[in-house]
């Protein structure tokens, strides 16, 4: 193809996870633009982050990692998360001359010839000798199926669609899901509206007291298992449980997180149990999750039996020149810092020990 350039890495994504891999490729000596490039199909700077509801502000924020190279300081705890960390990405961008091409819609990766792999994007083709592969999650929410769903004359919306919670006020809600989001689209939600209802399919699990450096390895470890057996990743949140804080405690001691098991049907007006119990609602909020966005990667044929990609460390099984950084054990902010500099360590012994086809 006469519009294919050539690069060495091709990064696809400049959230927490590209910009660390981003960062460790600049600082091993590849040139931006020359060596690598990153390809983001946002508007603009922040990652998912960007795309947080207002009331979402830092302070709330669960665990901000800050990337390699350049602290996050003096943030206002009050101020939107989306606006913080937008400005703190922009300002990574520059300082270290990422030259990151957006937005650009990254379509499909192929084998190409002579070992490459060709990434076709809506800015051309890119040839590429390997690829971090940095997409998170964002862009695949998980709306879960149930019996009768299309018949519910309300409205339904899922987490990556949040508003804030003024635009519950007087409406009877059902949220679902037992994650973080849930409880904090709870908490924000019951002073605004008529009646709140919290349905999980399983029980919630509290974790009380410090969630210190041993519990989060062991956390990660469960994930990581996952990944190598080929099955799809868990979200390191969903093995950690919930921090039993003020706000939670409180939470529960009002009524609000009063879980209910999920309901089995849902009904033009609300939501049905088989032991006949019925709940109205005007809005259901599937706090439900999101899954890796990676279908660009199908034509690579690399999903194992199990339905995920079968891992080892941060690179693809099946092919060591795919490393997904942000997948499984890296999707929190710190495994993502630590997986990019893993990716791009591996990257350049595979790059020097198969030199580039005259």
């Amino acid at each position: 193809m006469n519009n294919t350039r050539e690069v060495e890495v091709v990064v696809i994504g400049a959230g927490q996870a590209g910009l660390a891999g981003a960062y460790h490729l600049r600082r091993s000596g590849y040139e931006p633009g020359r060596d690598f490039v990153v390809l983001d199909h946002s508007p603009g700077p922040g990652g998912a982050w960007q795309f947080r509801w207002p009331s979402l502000t830092y302070g709330k924020v669960h665990g901000m990692h800050a990337l390699p190279g350049m602290e996050l300081t003096d943030a206002d705890p009050e101020r939107p998360s989306a606006e913080v960390i937008r400005e703190y990405f922009d300002r990574y961008e520059r300082t270290f001359d990422l030259r990151v091409r957006r937005p650009v819609d990254v379509r499909a990766v192929r084998e190409g010839t002579g070992g490459r792999l060709l990434v076709e994007t809506s800015d051309g083709v890119w040839s590429t000798r390997a690829l971090i592969n940095a997409t998170g999650t964002w862009d695949r929410p998980f709306w879960p199926r149930y019996p009768s769903q299309e018949t519910f004359r309300g409205r339904q919306l899922h987490t990556a669609q949040y508003p804030g919670p003024e635009e519950f006020a007087g409406q009877r809600v059902v949220v679902v899901g037992g994650g973080a989001s849930g409880t904090q689209h709870l908490l924000e939600i019951a002073s605004y509206a008529a009646a709140t209802t919290w349905v999980t399919r399983r029980p919630p699990v509290f974790r009380e007291g410090p969630f210190d450096e041993d519990a989060g390895r062991a956390a990660v470890a469960l994930v990581e298992e996952r990944v190598r057996q080929g099955l799809p990743p868990r979200s390191v949140v969903s093995v950690t449980g919930l921090p039993l804080n003020d706000a939670i405690r409180q939470g529960i001691e009002d009524g609000v997180l009063d879980r209910q098991p999920m309901f089995d049907r849902i009904t033009p007006t609300g939501v049905d149990w088989e032991d006949g119990r019925h709940i109205d609602a005007d809005v259901i909020l599937w706090a439900t999750g999101f899954r890796a966005a990676i279908d660009h990667l199908a034509p690579l044929r690399l999903r194992a039996p199990g339905g995920g990609i079968r891992m080892e460390g941060t690179h693809a099984a099946a092919d060591p020149r795919i490393h997904l950084v942000g997948y499984g054990p890296s999707a929190s902010t710190i495994g993502a810092n630590r997986a990019g500099r893993a990716a791009v360590r591996d990257i350049r012994r595979l790059l020097e020990r198969e030199p580039a086809a005259a």
